[in-house]
């Protein structure tokens, strides 16, 4: 099959029903006095990316930029300054709190490590703030449960960085395969990575930059000794993150959450650890299966940083086994493949090169994904304009967290089998597992309670 451009998407009936769907149809986000007035935390790449695709569908002023980079904080200002509709360079903070105090934006982007976005998503909402936070949401899984109770106490739209549920063709292929009942009985999925993502490097340590306040950059976390990778490189290290299933697990576990319509997983087992790449500063796995087990329906991760992957054309993906075939997605792509009669069906990724030619030339884009959240964001605004969950919900974002994080918690526990029970927000009959679901912070940091939100 040919690959559908932007015109012939459009053109048909299921791209209608499927906009339909995000309410997006007969929307005008310019339908306000004023433009939005919007932050940004974090000015790193997804950071920079995720404002550029909100300034590309609504009015927007961006008032305050805030990082702990002063150089990349001067760069954001300046690319700011050039996509924006006025031209100005926004103010520019070091302390996210004083942006708040001090700019009050209706609007905030969270792009920070992992490890900051609890405490920050807590404070823009207490704030006023929508916000739309990147995932995963949290590091620990009492972090995600205290940003959903905020949340839902200040009665703020907190959007989750998933936007696997606002891809075009998988928003397609869901409503052809899946929810028509094409794959009949589904019982099993399976979601990979395979990408060689790991930091193999061994640095020595050296002396913090002058332009990077390292003391607030770790915050609550650890400060490991400076390695130089740290700043950009923090995902190789457990103490900001947590790993390739993190980081990785968490967009496709989500999806198929997302296809299926599951909730949260009855128990979550995970084996893995360092089995190859043992040479490095890297304290993150590089081979680990974890399995998530939901009612009558099995979800199975895989993620190698070396070797091939199993399948080249799905290299980082999720597979839905049913009865009568099977659905694969990516990012770029998705197919389905039927068991018996039938035909193959091919799924393509939307560009809108013609439409934003700007996205041509932009810096580290991923372009395949710009639509994708360019519709995440139209959702995010028309959840707050309507008074309505938006389709990556905070909630979904926490399960979908909050499930891989189980799964570290389980490799860490020797394979461990851990049922998280959310209301009583404990690991049920387990309280070595329980005493796991906070992680300590670092003095002069208060790990943020639920119930004293």
């Amino acid at each position: 099959m040919n690959p559908l451009n932007r015109r012939e998407f459009l053109k048909g009936s299921t791209a209608l029903m499927s906009l339909a769907s995000f309410g997006l149809l007969g929307m005008d986000f310019k339908d306000r006095k004023g433009p939005l007035q919007v932050a940004l935390i974090g000015t790193g790449w997804y950071g920079k990316s995720d404002l550029f695709r909100l300034i590309q569908v609504a009015e927007v002023e961006v008032v305050g930029l805030c990082d702990v980079d002063s150089e990349q904080l001067a760069e954001a200002g300046r690319l700011v300054a050039t996509r924006q509709k006025s031209g100005k360079v926004p103010t520019l903070y070091e302390d996210y709190k004083e942006l708040l105090a001090k700019e009050k934006p209706e609007y905030v982007l969270i792009g920070t490590p992992d490890h900051w976005h609890a405490l920050q998503a807590i404070d823009c909402v207490k704030a006023g703030a929508h916000v739309y936070l990147q995932k995963p949401i949290s590091v620990d899984v009492i972090e995600g449960e205290a940003i959903l109770a905020a949340a839902r106490k200040y009665d703020r739209k907190v959007q989750i960085g998933t936007q696997r549920r606002s891809t075009p063709h998988l928003i397609k292929a869901k409503k052809e395969i899946i929810d028509s009942g094409k794959l009949g009985k589904i019982s099993h999925a399976e979601v990979c990575c395979y990408y060689h993502m790991r930091n193999s490097s061994k640095p020595a340590a050296m002396p913090v930059p002058e332009n990077l306040n390292y003391d607030l950059w770790a915050g609550p976390a650890p400060m490991l000794p400076y390695r130089g990778i740290l700043h950009r490189g923090w995902r190789a290290f457990m103490e900001y993150g947590n790993g390739i299933v993190g980081d990785m697990c968490v967009h496709m576990l989500d999806a198929v959450r997302w296809m299926l319509d599951l909730g949260w997983p009855v128990q979550v087992t995970s084996t893995g650890g360092i089995y190859v790449q043992k040479d490095s500063v890297s304290n993150i796995s590089d081979t680990q299966t974890a399995l998530f087990e939901f009612d009558k329906m099995n979800v199975v991760w895989q993620h190698r940083t070396w070797g091939n992957p199993v399948d080249k054309d799905y290299p980082w993906a999720f597979k839905i086994y049913g009865e009568n075939g099977m659905l694969a997605g990516s990012p770029m792509q998705a197919d389905y493949y039927p068991d018996g009669k039938g035909e193959a069906i091919h799924y393509e990724v939307l560009l809108e090169k013609e439409q934003y030619p700007e996205d041509v030339t932009e810096k580290s884009i991923e372009i395949h994904a710009a639509p994708a959240t360019r519709e995440q964001m139209k959702d995010w605004l028309h959840a707050i304009e309507s008074n309505t969950l938006p389709v990556a919900d905070v909630l979904q974002g926490h399960i979908s967290t909050a499930s891989c994080i189980l799964a570290n918690m389980s490799m860490e526990l020797a394979g461990r089998p851990l049922r998280y029970d959310p209301k009583t927000m404990t690991v049920i009959g387990d309280e070595e597992a329980t005493a796991l679901l906070r992680r300590p912070y670092r003095d002069g940091y208060v790990h943020p309670e639920p119930d004293q939100i």
